[in-house]
């Protein structure tokens, strides 16, 4: 078995390296700027065998991602929207990777859903499309109708792809091993545990029943919403093979003269896709991660207001509490240029070293961020941000955090797609109203009383061992406060069990006061008995310390 595996990854190795040198790859590399060695080994490299194709540069990129798989073709359409850092003809290129990738054959199609429905196409649906409508990486879509005479799109996975995918997951990890072992940096980048999040990430894409799942859940978070819509899914024809939902009608949102055409305030388009991507993250915490143009587009019946229509939620993103916190003030220090705060909270969470001087790291910040502050998007780019900022932090021994990959990866796609609508979009005034708001809303009373409330029932069901904790911790105390009672030259520290015994004293009160009063919050009944020992306790230790 481990042999096999061993030659699976050697013919996946041999076939990138063949794919490289079938469309001359070796053209994109900036042989003037190397070392004089590196050049003449490029030269006597084997693609020198193979001639040069008649397709420019750009297109041969394409066809080459193309061959390679899912994987390839995802790095692909997130460079698509780096207009910023490609030629027009390059950029034009790759956006077909979007949803013009080569269908595979219409009758493999429909054997397929008919294997997933389980009866034939006749059967499930009053008209059925045979021409494929879209087409991606991972699966393509037909057009469709259901009995009752709603129009469906009908979404089904590519053949074999799994296998695919297996391979090049095996090369990556190997790559990811190598990276971390023979590079001075490469533990740092934790490029390992990057791996094995986007294996996650990109086999969970390959179960059409849990993009359902996710697409119902974006659905209720934004029902009735007028910033975006998500069309509905027909749960009793979805399982993990074939997805059937809802078939929408809109302008995709590259179409920029389309969207000219209907007199859309762009402007505003830009403005409402920063608030969905910022809403989706800090108010849900369950954000769309997949947002590049081909899954976008717009609705222009009202064009000064124009609403936005998701499709394709393969791959959706989730932060912890303790994530958007830190994020939310991680930015709004920035927005603030706060580079103290923001050195700090590096410090504080655990991304750079205990050890490092919050001073220096601050100096080292402020010199990325200054200068991209007060300028349109038109002028800036975040990711050439991310990139100075990252090279930055490698003086300092920051690492790259695993949980936030598909956030950073969704704030380049926004990037992108603002800066195809409205290239003068100032992102961070865009963006500092909206973490003002959620974080006041955080602090404010009423958000307060929402999260006791939602973590009061845990308190209460633990509160039956509250009396052994109790009975357990005066234990302690009495075990720390006797040595020291013998010993009167040690007056001054026989103040420290006290001082304890005072804070225990003022928790158990607490505690009992609060437990006296659940039924206020609407969690439980009076905790009576447990209130009273508790309230009993804590007097108790306040009388008997000095």
């Amino acid at each position: 078995m481990a042999a096999d595996l061993g030659t699976k990854k050697l013919s996946r190795a041999f076939k990138i390296l063949w794919v490289t040198c079938r469309y001359r790859l070796d053209d994109f590399l900036p042989l003037t700027s190397l070392p004089t060695s590196l050049r003449l080994l490029l030269i006597l490299a084997p693609w020198q065998l193979f001639p040069r194709p008649k397709h420019s540069k750009a297109v041969r990129l394409r066809l080459a991602i193309e061959t390679l798989g899912p994987i390839f073709i995802k790095f692909g359409q997130l460079l698509s929207t780096r207009r910023d850092l490609l030629d027009d003809e390059l950029a034009n290129e790759l956006k077909k990777l979007q949803d013009q990738v080569p269908p595979f054959s219409q009758k493999e199609s429909i054997l397929l859903i008919e294997k997933g429905l389980g009866r034939p196409v006749s059967e499930v649906f009053s008209r059925f499309d045979e021409d494929v409508m879209a087409s991606a990486s991972i699966a393509q879509v037909h057009s469709a109708q259901l009995p009752n005479g709603q129009e469906v799109i009908v979404k089904v996975i590519r053949p074999n792809i799994k296998k695919t995918i297996q391979q090049d997951l095996s090369l990556m990890k190997l790559f990811a091993y190598l990276l971390e072992a023979l590079w001075k940096n490469g533990k740092r980048l934790r490029a390992q545990q990057i791996v094995l999040d986007y294996e996650k990430t990109i086999f969970d894409e390959l179960d059409l029943q849990r993009e359902a799942a996710n697409a119902s859940q974006i659905r209720r978070n934004f029902l009735n919403s007028e910033l975006i819509y998500i069309p509905e899914v027909y749960w009793p024809y979805c399982n993990q093979h074939v997805l059937v939902m809802e078939r929408i009608y809109g302008t995709p949102v590259a179409d920029i003269e389309t969207l000219k055409a209907h007199h859309v305030d762009l402007k505003v388009l830009a403005e409402r896709g920063v608030e969905i991507f910022f809403t989706q993250v800090f108010r849900d915490s369950f954000f769309h991660a997949d947002m590049h143009p081909g899954n976008i587009f717009v609705s222009t019946k009202n064009p000064q207001a124009a609403q936005y229509i998701a499709v394709d939620f393969g791959i959706v993103g989730t932060l912890g509490e303790e994530d958007q916190n830190y994020l939310a003030r991680n930015l709004l220090a920035f927005f603030n240029r706060d580079y103290h705060e923001v050195a700090r909270l590096h410090v504080d969470s655990g991304w750079v070293p205990s050890t490092t001087r919050v001073e220096e790291f601050e100096a080292a910040i402020r010199t990325v961020c200054e200068p991209i502050f007060e300028r349109p998007l038109s002028e800036i780019s975040f990711g050439q941000f991310l990139v100075r900022l990252f090279q930055t932090a490698q003086r300092f021994d920051m690492e790259v955090q695993p949980q936030l990959v598909l956030l950073q990866k969704t704030l380049i796609n926004i990037e992108g797609l603002g800066r195809q609508l409205y290239p003068d979009l100032d992102l961070w005034s865009t963006a500092k109203p909206f973490l003002e708001r959620w974080m006041r809303d955080r602090l404010a009373p009423p958000g307060v009383f929402k999260r006791l409330r939602e973590q009061f029932p845990d308190l209460v069901q633990q509160s039956p061992e509250l009396p052994k904790l109790i009975y357990e911790t005066m234990d302690n105390l009495s075990r720390l406060e006797a040595p020291r009672a013998q010993t009167s030259s040690y007056q001054g520290d026989t103040q420290k069990p006290n001082k304890k015994r005072k804070v225990l004293a003022c928790v158990l009160i607490g505690t009992g006061l609060i437990s006296s009063n659940a039924d206020w919050l609407n969690i439980a009944q009076t905790l009576s008995a447990a209130s009273a020992l508790s309230i009993a306790l804590g007097a108790w230790l306040l009388l008997t310390s000095k």
